[in-house]
């Protein structure tokens, strides 16, 4: 996999990357970055790549010309079309089915926007994705995009040390993750379940399982309408109290 980010701040994309599980992704090759800073392709001595926006208002916008001279030079080798992410609050919400979509490409785009946002002319001619990781709004894009690309990396092959990892994270067919323990087995009164200690790992998965589905109809019942779920699955939720009709 690799990202290529458009962004007007490349050091903090490669230090927010080269941290923890991506950094180890980055140095293993498993992943690859290219930061790259969109003021290299301003034409304007100052390398300024804003302006003020036609018919008037706050703030200042982003012009097309350097962010199409930079993707052009991402792009030239390239033996096909790339997906190219925008970063917006007006895009489809970020989850992780997206993630996994995403994580299928050999190689991503990320344009992380500033100030009032982007010429709207390079959006239509280079954008494929729309997408926000919440409503609400950030100083710029490039805190987003490390988002996404944290959670796309993860679902690329051999970056996690444990192969299980990914599978049986939060999410995984639509439900939460259940909780978890370390040692000591007492701490502050409070005892780790006897079931994690049995060794019975029929008895440990099922638990695990059911407390899954107990923190999501907690915590996220709206993913229980498009999650995975089995007959034993169904009827432990009704012990609980859930119904589809809810």
């Amino acid at each position: 996999m690799i990202f290529h980010v458009l962004t007007l701040f490349p050091d903090m994309i490669r230090d927010g990357l080269n941290t923890s599980v991506t950094g180890r992704a980055l140095a293993s090759g498993r992943i690859r970055l290219n930061a790259v800073n969109i003021r290299d392709y301003s034409k304007d001595k100052h390398k300024h790549v804003d302006d003020y926006p036609y018919g008037g208002g706050a703030g200042m916008v982003m012009q097309p010309e350097p962010i199409a001279l930079a993707y052009e030079d991402i792009v030239k080798d390239m033996e096909k079309r790339p997906r190219v992410i925008y970063v917006t609050p007006q895009g489809s919400v970020f989850n992780q089915s997206m993630a996994e979509e995403l994580a299928k490409e050999e190689e991503l785009v990320f344009l992380c926007g500033h100030y009032e946002g982007v010429d709207e002319r390079i959006l239509e001619e280079i954008v494929t994705d729309y997408v926000s990781i919440g409503d609400y709004v950030l100083t710029g894009g490039e805190l987003p995009a490390l988002v996404m690309m944290d959670a796309i990396s993860r679902l690329v092959p051999g970056v996690l040390n444990n192969e299980d990892s990914a599978e049986f994270e939060s999410f995984h067919d639509n439900l939460l993750e259940h909780p978890h323990y370390t040692r000591p087995v007492e701490y502050r009164g409070s005892r780790v379940p006897d079931v994690l200690l049995s060794g019975h790992h029929g008895n440990i998965d099922r638990w695990r399982r059911e407390q899954s589905l107990k923190r999501t109809l907690e915590r996220r019942p709206d993913l229980l309408e498009t999650a995975e779920l089995t007959e034993k699955d169904v009827e432990y939720l009704r012990t609980l109290g859930w119904t589809k009709d809810k």
